[in-house]
């Protein structure tokens, strides 16, 4: 079962994620900091434009997955959408909870950082196993 799980597409799950990072949080901090947009809108605009780079590069080159149908485009979005307001809506009162003296500003970036940890673990069982679940899986 532990091979099942830890295999070459956690590897390139991650380098996809590391693209994800660099273009979403660039936007969400950018809107959140500089543009002073709320912390839901700076995080849903992260994973609108993450998740259509995700898409591809999980479809094609991580899972390798030839389906092609509105339902797995489907299956993708529910994914994301469950994962996004799973991580961020725990990350969020925890990191409030626990940074309690420390400034909104402070919790929410905190939290941001949570959210994303939390989201790349749900996200990647999510896309693994229902997304684009092979059948082999």
């Amino acid at each position: 079962m532990k091979n099942k799980l830890l295999d070459a597409s956690v590897v390139k799950f991650l380098l996809v994620g590391v693209i994800n990072t660099l273009v979403g949080t660039g936007i969400m901090f950018l809107l959140y900091n500089l543009a002073g947009c709320p912390y839901w809108p700076s995080v849903c605009a992260n994973y609108i434009c993450g998740g259509i780079v995700s898409y591809f590069l999980n479809k094609y080159f991580t899972f390798q997955n030839k389906e092609r149908s509105l339902a797995q485009v489907g299956r993708f979005i529910v994914t994301v959408a469950a994962c996004m307001l799973i991580a961020y809506g725990l990350a969020k009162p925890a990191v409030r909870w626990v940074l309690a003296g420390a400034g909104e500003k402070v919790q929410e970036n905190v939290a941001m950082l949570v959210g994303m940890g939390l989201y790349t673990v749900l996200n990647y069982f999510g896309q693994r196993f229902f997304a684009f679940k092979s059948r082999e899986n």
